[in-house]
């Protein structure tokens, strides 16, 4: 169990002034809106994470809908779905815009509309970079049909977004009697504490479980990569003592044993996933000291100091940076061993370092945001060349997003509401620019919408 400073524990005090602000925001008078186009949209957003309209009822069944909303309330994030039919009511230009704009809550929001999908999102809450690339990975990845669609959206979304759920979801809004809210005022005062706390707990389990299963994926991983790092050492075959032997290297084969020993020592003292990390960057110097050697047993110039190949980090340091596409994606030049340039320069596939996943064995770019940690240590993580070479890929949705960086002209993330906070229309518009183009939402990218087809 994790050890929270005294400042940090939940307190009945602050359990229970969360309770009182969320029955006060249920004794707020909500403005009236016509029951028609995107203020029904918001008002309904408000009260629940899924708004699907009557007409488009076909594509998102009541049950499948409630089951979407379960997941992301259970969760706890503050992701708003909603599923429209086209029409005049919604413009493609300005929907999710003006759902964002009359909802007034930050968070990720994310439209079916029609046949079109997208979604934007306070940079709070989620990265722009962050959005467009979870957008285009569901789309390429999943059917076209609304549920398949939405739960892959809904799945990974919710291990990324930042913030907590609004309070509206958890009761009130624009009914109820004033009476009615006063009981729950002395039901509040009466047991408040106490359910504040237990939701509290429920919560940090919930986080603790999730870290705990991504915690053992990543061990399993990482140790695979420390039993090639030392079936290399044996394969070496070196002697300190033999014939020709010099001290440079000797310390290199010293260096290489103790990288060894410190990366087990570091993956066994792991007690959560980014702890990972520095054991991935133990090992990327210990191969860097194994090829140091090699070059000095042949009489070979050194190796340059790169980081390891792409493809798989266990090939050893990159020699050179090949031309390379992922799955959909546009080419970029990325660091490679010599076997995988040799590879890709004749037409063919190189080694990938592939992973579990749910769906089974991925390339690890293709594995999502949980091998962060492990991909972070080989390469730098988001300072360094990671997110460049993976924009585009599950995994570079995490890596290559900005999460606190501020825009020109705008306020730093930790200056504004969090997610799930109200902040009315007074949001960042360039987060939910653009339109649904071409006759459904345009192009891959989530706050983005002209120009392509969906």
């Amino acid at each position: 169990m994790r050890a929270y400073p005294r400042s940090a524990r939940p307190s009945w005090a602050t359990a229970l002034a969360g309770l009182l602000l969320a029955l006060a925001a249920a004794l707020t008078p909500v403005p009236a809106h016509a029951a028609s186009g995107t203020a029904t949209v918001a008002d309904a957003l408000k009260k629940s994470p899924v708004y699907v309209d009557p007409r488009a009822e076909s594509q998102l069944s009541k049950p499948d809908a409630e089951a979407l909303a379960k997941k992301i309330k259970d969760a706890g994030k503050p992701v708003f779905i909603a599923v429209l039919p086209q029409s005049a009511e919604f413009p493609p230009a300005t929907v999710l815009k003006d759902v964002r704009s009359l909802t007034g809550v930050t968070g990720l929001y994310a439209i079916r509309l029609g046949d079109g999908f997208n979604a934007g999102a306070d940079r709070q809450v989620m990265a722009k970079n962050a959005v467009g690339n979870l957008v285009g990975a569901v789309k390429r990845s999943s059917p076209r049909d609304a549920k398949t669609e939405l739960n892959s959206f809904v799945d990974e979304a919710l291990r990324q977004a930042r913030g907590k759920a609004p309070g509206s979801w958890s009761g009130g809004g624009d009914g109820g009697s004033a009476t009615a809210a006063w009981l729950a005022v002395g039901g509040v005062l009466v047991v408040g504490g106490g359910a504040g706390y237990a939701v509290l707990r429920r919560s940090r389990k919930k986080r603790e479980e999730r870290e705990r299963a991504e915690l053992e994926a990543l061990r399993t991983v990482v140790d695979e990569d420390i039993t090639a790092y030392a079936e290399e050492l044996d394969r070496l075959a070196f002697t300190p003592s033999e014939p020709g032997v010099t001290d440079e290297m000797r310390k290199d084969y010293e260096h290489a044993l103790d990288t060894y020993d410190k990366a087990k020592e570091q993956l066994a003292a792991a007690r959560e996933p980014q702890d990972v990390q520095p054991v991935t960057e133990t090992l990327a110097d210990g191969r860097f000291a194994l090829a140091t050697l090699a070059a000095r047993r042949k009489g070979a110039p050194l190796p340059e100091r790169r980081v390891p190949c792409f493809f798989d980090p266990r090939h050893g340091p990159s020699v050179a940076d090949v031309e390379w596409a992922p799955a959909d994606g546009a080419p970029r030049p990325v660091p490679a061993c010599a076997a995988d340039v040799a590879r890709i320069n004749a037409g063919q596939d190189p080694e990938a370092r592939m992973v579990p996943t749910d769906q089974g064995p991925q390339p690890y770019w293709n594995a999502g945001p949980a091998y962060a940690p492990w991909a972070g240590g080989y390469f730098g993580g988001a300072g360094g060349v990671l997110g460049g070479l993976l924009v585009g890929t599950m995994l570079g949705s995490l890596i290559s997003a900005p999460s606190a960086v501020a825009e020109p002209g705008f306020a730093g993330p930790e200056s504004l509401p969090g997610g799930g906070e109200s902040s009315g229309s007074d949001f960042n518009p360039s987060d939910f620019s653009g339109s649904f183009g071409g006759g459904g939402f345009g192009g891959d990218s989530g706050g983005d919408f002209g120009g392509g087809d969906w």
